[in-house]
């Protein structure tokens, strides 16, 4: 009875895309601080030898594009823990090899993961924090969201939507004394950007990443997390340019040449 008293008063994190990468870290981070934690994921046996590890991190495994399995999952997160605190949507996808021309298909898919998934997620926990009113959900998005880079026909727009509605549902939860934060992201060595053949500035560890999510969401009351700075600062600043210098600039760091 002790023990499962002591269970229900610790605070809990939902994270999705806690299988590998920034989300993995992050569990691993917030369990070692105390935490309950609540790992989903599609892959079952990645979260299952995560959680075998961890005493108190807990699999849940899902496919966020699945709307009604997000609210089941959630549901069965409050019941085993009782109150949820933090709510961490990781899920994305990224296929560079598929970037490079406009392959539709490819698009609606990247949307249904990164976007739609994220939002489905969102939903999923909408009411439980607005009768709660206070706690916070977290949005991983990318530089990538910042403005338009080249071979990046569906992870950038996919990303610039999900900073759109960071903004958005700051003011929606807001009122409801709920907490959106937006995380930011650079170059961070996942399976994901395993996938990119170009060399990656300022590459850092997922445990780098987790350390900065965490000191952002627990010890500072900030709307954007982002790193390393060394980089995005960089790219904030791009942000503001006319197009006419940043396509310029842009394309001659990345070496894009328009056709004569």
């Amino acid at each position: 009875m002790y023990y499962i008293s002591l269970f229900m008063n610790k605070k809990t994190i939902w994270i999705t895309g806690g299988s590998t990468g920034i989300g993995k870290a992050l569990a691993i981070k917030f369990s070692y601080e105390g935490w309950n934690v609540a790992i989903s994921a599609r892959r079952e046996n990645l979260l299952k030898e995560i959680s075998d590890q961890y005493e108190n991190i807990s699999s849940f495994p899902l496919d966020v594009t699945d709307k009604t399995k997000c609210k089941e999952v959630f549901n069965n997160i409050k019941e085993k823990f009782g109150e949820v605190d933090i709510c961490f949507f990781s899920t994305g996808t990224w296929n560079p090899k598929k970037e490079r021309d406009i392959d539709v298909e490819q698009i609606e898919d990247v949307f249904k993961i990164n976007f739609f998934g994220t939002l489905n997620s969102i939903k999923a926990v909408e009411e439980y924090f607005k009768n709660k009113k206070s706690g916070i959900i977290t949005i991983v998005s990318s530089i990538a969201g910042y403005r338009g880079l080249p071979n990046s026909t569906g992870y950038g727009p996919s990303k610039s939507a999900l900073n759109n509605l960071a903004e958005s549902l700051y003011f929606d939860f807001g009122r409801s004394n709920v907490r959106i934060c937006l995380v930011s992201p650079g170059f961070i060595k996942t399976p994901m950007t395993d996938k990119n053949d170009f060399k990656m500035p300022f590459l850092k560890s997922p445990e780098y990443a987790a350390d900065k999510i965490y000191d952002g969401l627990i010890n500072k009351k900030i709307f954007e997390i982002h790193f390393p700075k060394s980089l995005t600062i960089i790219l904030k600043i791009l942000s503001f340019l006319p197009n006419k210098i940043y396509f310029g600039l842009v394309g001659k760091l990345t070496k894009y040449q328009k056709n004569s």
